[in-house]
């Protein structure tokens, strides 16, 4: 069977939140301390908070599913920005995760492209992200998918506040990309 990218639904809530923490877990707990990625997730994951996301009009979330086993999702906030952008219509490219035993599968690259055609659909002219700066696989792949960083912002895990680089690229030029 293959793997299917759809926009989630409120019954997806609770296996999404398991699915986003864990994925988050296992992206960054080798590199940060227990205490910092406890505070993120609590604040951050859970059935009320990925319910509250699924229904908010102004983020769409991606699951990517194979026999009804997440494998990967996205989150874009619509209209959203920061100060190093300059766009008329930005977009945010807010969580992209894959399970570990999906890099370097093209999954992200699908699900990205999933992203940036919901972004254009949207008439979003730029797409950005922040991305910890001691992530060097997950830069190389934005720079792949026409990312370019123009600036950098803080981003608070828990109480270590972190440095993201925020990248973008023009949704238009990304989805050929």
């Amino acid at each position: 069977m293959n793997i299917i990218i759809r926009k989630a639904i409120q019954n997806d809530a609770k296996s999404f939140a398991q699915y986003a923490e864990h994925t988050f877990r296992e992206t960054y707990s080798a590199d940060n301390l227990a205490t910092n990625i406890d505070i993120y997730c609590q604040q951050n994951f859970g059935y009320k908070i990925q319910e509250q996301e699924i229904n908010n009009p102004s983020i769409i979330t991606f699951l990517a599913e194979k026999e009804c086993e997440l494998l990967g999702f996205a989150q874009l906030r619509i209209e959203s920005s920061v100060k190093s952008i300059e766009a008329h219509k930005p977009s945010e490219l807010y969580r992209l995760y894959v399970s570990n035993e999906q890099h370097g599968s093209g999954l992200a690259r699908k699900i990205i492209k999933e992203v940036l055609r919901a972004a254009s659909n949207t008439n979003s002219d730029r797409i950005w992200l922040g991305v910890w700066e001691n992530n060097p696989r997950a830069i190389t792949f934005y720079q792949k998918c026409g990312f370019s960083v123009v600036g950098e912002h803080v981003f608070k895990l828990g109480l270590d506040p972190q440095r993201d680089l925020i990248m973008v690229a023009e949704v238009e030029s990304a989805l050929v990309a």
